[in-house]
């Protein structure tokens, strides 16, 4: 590990490393994500008045259990709801929250379903359960949860594409420091390489030296970043899972992400090797 080559490359292979983790946890998130939400369908039961509004509930209930292609649904309690917005607006703030508690500001919190149908919710079957709750429940409102959270998905899309493009970028200037490290090689060696010629030695040969140099500093430089980006990577994945989120919990890594978190030392070293030999072999044709 001494001189600065080895070094160089352990940052590149720490830095590629923790961009490939992140770009595979949001993959997993997102695969995850879509396929839960996927026939996913909220009614909103927006009446003001309490009674009213609970009748309703019940007969959105029923008139939804009679659909085709319901894989279930499920009455939000209220208890839920409230923790929903506590941390927001306070505790007893709604008004099923507030009965009896003696406050003055009660907000009406309209009741969901959640449902689940057996395929996609395309717009014809959000059209067929708004037709069936216009009689049973006229305040309900119905929305697919995979259009609401769409924006979501396209800006985790969009750091999994930075993710990747960082990756090729770190793969580039890998290549790069190799490139530069190889010629200023030969340039310090220019002259032991002359003898080494007329010794009847061929570019093959003296490619070969330099090749397994440099294949040395990328495996040792290699090791040394992916046990720092190891470290950054379970230290992160440790304070996200604090955090207890749905889509947090399933960006989680599993084996096969490990599997390819192991190769990027091997395939930098193989980057490395590879172009050192190309770019060797290339100025040697061009020196005699």
């Amino acid at each position: 590990m001494s001189g600065p080559m080895p070094w160089v490359i352990a940052i590149m292979v720490a830095m590629t490393a923790i961009a490939l983790a992140a770009g595979l946890a949001l993959g997993n998130a997102i695969s995850s994500a879509r396929a839960e939400i996927e026939g996913g369908v909220t009614v909103q039961v927006i009446e003001p008045r309490d009674d009213v509004r609970n009748r309703e509930t019940k007969a959105a209930v029923e008139a939804i259990k009679r659909l085709p292609d319901i894989a279930g649904l499920r009455e939000v309690p209220q208890s839920e709801l409230d923790a929903l917005i506590e941390p927001w607006l306070g505790i007893g703030i709604s008004d099923a929250g507030a009965n009896g508690a003696g406050s003055g500001a009660v907000i009406p919190v309209p009741s969901l379903i959640d449902v689940r149908l057996k395929g996609p919710a395309t717009a014809p079957r959000l059209v067929a359960i708004e037709k069936a709750l216009a009689k049973a429940a006229p305040s309900a409102k119905v929305d697919a949860q995979s259009t609401w959270l769409r924006p979501v998905f396209d800006a985790m899309v969009s750091l999994q594409v930075l993710s990747i493009s960082l990756v090729v970028l770190l793969a580039a200037a890998l290549a790069a420091a190799v490139l530069l490290a190889a010629r200023s090689a030969l340039g310090a060696n220019r002259d032991v390489i002359e003898i080494v010629h007329l010794l009847g030695g061929t570019d093959t040969q003296v490619a070969q030296v330099f090749q397994r140099s440099i294949g040395y500093d990328a495996a040792g430089g290699g090791t040394v970043g992916l046990a720092l980006a190891m470290v950054v990577i379970l230290s992160l994945g440790r304070r996200f899972a604090d955090l207890g989120a749905g889509l947090v919990d399933s960006g989680a890594l599993v084996w096969t992400d490990w599997f390819l978190l192991a190769l990027v030392p091997l395939l930098s070293t193989l980057l490395a090797m590879l172009t050192a030999r190309l770019t060797v072999l290339h100025a040697l044709r061009k020196m005699l």
